[in-house]
């Protein structure tokens, strides 16, 4: 009897082996989703941010589908354009696309192996994700708002004093507020300062040196190991790693002193944290150069939104207004009582995300999405811009409508996927500090300002430039004219250290 029922067991195990192979070679033969045919210039349509780029692929979404396979030579990138696709295959299967592509010049040689943009989900991403999210999820970033609104009120009284630098005023904010929570320097910095302008330059240097077909070293990666191969490559991980190693030191060698941030816990947990010296210090810099960068060209956005739509503005004028009254200026407490603010937000974040044409992941496994084979190894990129587009979500998207945001009461709507901040494991973990500075900053400066445009110098809303990794808006002039009186006054008691 048993060895009856041990042969039906095998003969039980054969068949599901069977079948479950069977089924993965049907499915791994499975077609590519559709696409042009011919090579296409991966170097415009993934890494550029000119508008026409943007244009072209959502030309593209239009003609094939929400997921677009576009080739040249062996390289292969598939390209997502809408929400239930992006969520579909982005953060369903998160797990087979938290990888990146094998970036040899901006991830092993300028960055160290080290940055964690660019790193493989493997050990080292990882721990360094762990120890980000310890002070920058939901809960911790409570403790950063009076930091926020002290920057963010110098934003006013720059704008007050030098209008025409209205952009130099948004990178102060962010350079400054990203150095207090790293390093804690609680002086605010300016948009010229050393260490700010350094990191900028470091950001640049990482757009340029992930672009395809930059550096042939990445498709030759043995050319890394060539002692004359491209030296810039080498010197500018230097000058960044020493760049990130004199901020640490410096909260190292004052350790009694300073104040509570980011560098200061990496240095008292590093033993549990499991990071090398050098680890941690890269982990700190490039939270600092990347929070700095997206956060400064949100706030101009925001400022270009209110110049080029004035009905817009003066809704959220309005609600300002009524919840705040004449006698103070916005807080944080008021962050309920005032969602057409943040419903200007997500428009802009909409209308021009900052992320632009999206950053790459890679396939570790195949990924299979309806009738289609994602194979193991492909570059995967949620185009933001096309997402943020999707005529199924968003009627007339090339408007700019705050209220496609709000339900009938006026409230936030909670039913609409948004994947501003990336998408699955790779998701922005500075997130959260990022909504909380849009808030304060984009409620100051509506109750301060009635922003317009210049007439004999119109804004050009599909004009960018990039910064590093992200989009920013080509420099551009707005009016910023009181609607406040006593504005000096009223901001008193924040922490004002202009």
């Amino acid at each position: 009897m048993s060895i009856i029922v041990l042969v039906l067991a095998l003969c039980a195990a054969a068949l599901v082996y069977y079948t479950t192979t069977a089924l993965s070679r049907t499915r791994s033969r499975l077609p590519l989703p559709p696409g042009p045919e011919g090579n296409w210039d991966f170097g415009r349509s993934t890494s550029s941010f000119a508008h026409v780029s943007f244009q072209e692929l959502e030309t593209l979404f239009q003609e094939y589908g929400p997921v677009v396979t576009l080739k040249s030579g062996s390289k292969t990138v598939v390209v997502i354009g809408r929400q239930q696709a992006a969520s579909d295959i982005m953060e369903k299967e998160g797990a087979s696309l938290a990888d990146r592509p094998k970036w040899v010049a901006a991830s092993e040689i300028v960055s160290g192996g080290m940055r964690i943009l660019l790193l493989n989900s493997g050990k080292r991403f990882r721990k360094l994700r762990r120890a980000l999210h310890s002070h920058l999820q939901a809960k911790a970033v409570v403790d950063y708002e009076p930091l926020q609104m002290r920057y963010a009120k110098n934003v006013i009284l720059d704008l007050i004093d030098d209008p025409d630098n209205h952009a130099c005023h948004a990178r102060r904010y962010a350079g400054s507020l990203i150095l207090a929570l790293t390093y804690g320097r609680t002086a605010p910095g300016r948009s010229d300062d050393p260490e700010i302008v350094a990191v900028a330059r470091c950001l640049q240097r990482v757009g340029l040196a992930v672009r395809p077909g930059e550096y042939k070293v990445d498709e030759y990666p043995l050319l890394r190991y060539w002692p004359f191969y491209r030296k810039e490559l080498r010197v500018w991980h230097a000058e960044e790693l020493a760049l990130f190693r004199s901020q640490m030191d410096t909260v190292a060698n004052n350790m009694d002193t300073v104040q509570p941030c980011f560098g200061k816990y990496l240095l008292e947990h590093q033993g549990e944290l499991e990071l090398k010296y050098d680890e941690l210090v890269y982990l700190a810099g490039t939270m600092f150069g990347a929070g700095s960068a997206t956060t400064a060209s949100a706030i101009s956005l925001v400022i270009m939104a209110a110049a080029c739509f004035p009905a817009a503005q003066r809704a959220v004028q309005q609600q300002i207004d009524e919840v705040i009254g004449g006698d103070r200026a916005p807080n944080f407490e008021d962050y309920a009582a005032l969602p057409r603010v943040k419903a200007f937000i997500l428009e802009t974040y909409r209308w021009r995300p900052v992320g632009g044409s999206g950053f790459s992941h890679r396939a570790s496994r195949d990924v299979f999405w309806k009738n289609y084979c994602i194979p193991k190894g492909t570059v995967v990129i949620g185009n933001h811009w096309s997402i943020c587009r999707d005529p199924a979500l968003f009627e007339d998207s090339d408007d700019f409508n705050p209220d496609r945001w709000l339900d009938d009461l006026g409230r936030i709507k909670d039913d609409v996927p948004f994947f501003n901040f990336g998408f699955g494991r790779r998701i922005c973990p500075g997130q959260y500090v990022a909504d909380k500075s849009l808030f304060i900053n984009t409620a100051l400066i509506l109750w301060a300002f009635n922003i317009t445009q210049v007439a004999s110098e119109p804004i050009d809303p599909t004009s960018f430039v990039s910064v590093g990794v992200s989009i920013s808006p080509q420099p551009f002039k707005a009016c910023f004219n009181k609607r406040v009186e006593g504005i000096h006054r009223l901001l008193e008691g924040y922490g004002i250290s202009h």
